[in-house]
Parts: C-alpha cells; structure tokens; sequence
C-alpha cells in the first residue's frame, strides 16, 4: 500500500515536471519566435537627427492664426533601428509641453516633416493655450525624451528654437483710433516744411542787397 501510494506521487511529481518543462519550452520558443534583436554594427554611432525645416541658423517666428501652418522637417544619419513611432512636441519657455502634429504628437517612425497647425491647437485646448513667447522643438523615439544615446538607436533632438506670436487685429480709422504721438509731430512737420523757403528768402534778401550796395559803390 505504501509503495502504490509513493507510486502515485512519483508519477505526479513527474507530470509536474514534464508540465513545468513545457510551459518553459513553450516560453522559450515565443522569445524565439519573436523579433529577433537587431544587429548593430561595431563602431556603430547614435543615430541623430538633422533639422531642414526650418533651417536651424534662422530666426522663425510663426502666427497663432485661422490658416497658418507650420512645417518642421528633418534627416536621419546612422541610424541603424528605425523607430515603431516618433513624438515630436513643443516645449515652452513657461515650462508647458505642447504636441505638435495633427495627432498627440505621435506620428510614424519612419516620417521626415510633420505639419502643425497652432490655431487649431489653440481653440480646441483653451485650459493650456498657446503663450507669445520662444519654444525648443522636441523630438524623441520610444525611448523618451531623456533616452540616453545608444549606437544604431535614435538620439532624442531639441536643436531648434522658434517663437509664435498672435497678430494684433486690425482696426480701421474711422472706428475713431488715434495715433497718440502724432498730434505733436504735425506742427513740427508744418515747421519743418516751411523752413526751406525761410533760408531762401533770407539769401534772396542777402543778394539784393548786395548787388544794391555794389552799385551804390560804383
């Protein structure tokens, strides 16, 4: 009786671990089965980006407006695995962080430009709008942000800064708008035009006499 009994436990502990041998098995062959791991080359350096639009040595200012839309474009060089997705995003010098695009910023790996329109950012986020002041543009893999640089894999970029302001609307005279430091300046003109004539006057004057007197003394 006690050597069925210790039979039977024999045969459990070994079903046991055939079971436990197969879900190891099985686990192994789905890491098998997966993606396999890129190869990086030895020597291989980060991959980066190069901005092209705007070019980063210019001073670009875009307007919060109905109809205006900004393009960012860039290159990749050395870079070995292509991202599954890129975020791009605007950080503000308030701190804030904007997404650019017309997504939450995430838009394919494999893109090289991405089109923002600010004004349509704006009217459909009024708790975080847009501030007039300078921005970095952000750009990151999976990674994140702060993704320390690996060879073959793509290094975060905020190379280029750029600023946004609003347009003042226009106002037309006769809403009876007034130019606040003209009022003075007429006169002045007024003065400044009449001068010319005044010099002219006095050598005209300065002439005659001359020739008078020059005839007096002959």
């Amino acid at each position: 009786m006690n050597h069925q009994l210790d039979l039977q436990r024999r045969q459990q502990n070994g079903n046991a671990s055939a079971s436990a041998s197969a879900t190891i098995s099985g686990s192994a062959s789905l890491v098998n089965g997966s993606t396999p791991m890129p190869t990086i080359p030895t020597g291989a350096q980060p991959g980066i980006i190069t901005i092209t639009m705007p070019p980063i040595q210019s001073n670009s200012y875009y307007k919060i407006a109905p109809s205006e839309y900004v393009t960012f474009g860039w290159n990749f060089s050395s870079l070995v695995v292509t991202p599954t997705a890129l975020t791009v995003a605007a950080v503000g010098a308030n701190g804030n962080t904007y997404p650019v695009g017309p997504t939450d910023g995430v838009i394919p790996g494999t893109a090289q430009s991405v089109v923002w329109y600010p004004y349509g950012y704006q009217t459909a986020n009024p708790s975080l709008p847009l501030a007039q002041e300078s921005y970095t543009l952000h750009i990151w893999a999976q990674g994140g942000p702060s993704a320390f640089p690996s060879p073959g894999y793509l290094e975060p970029n905020s190379e280029l800064e750029f600023a946004m302001y609003t347009p003042q609307a226009y106002t037309p005279l006769t809403s009876g708008w007034q130019c606040a430091g003209c009022s003075g300046a007429l006169p002045q003109l007024k003065i400044n035009s009449a001068l010319p004539g005044v010099v002219a006057m006095i050598i005209i004057m300065l002439l005659s006499g001359f020739t008078t007197l020059r005839r007096v003394w002959d």
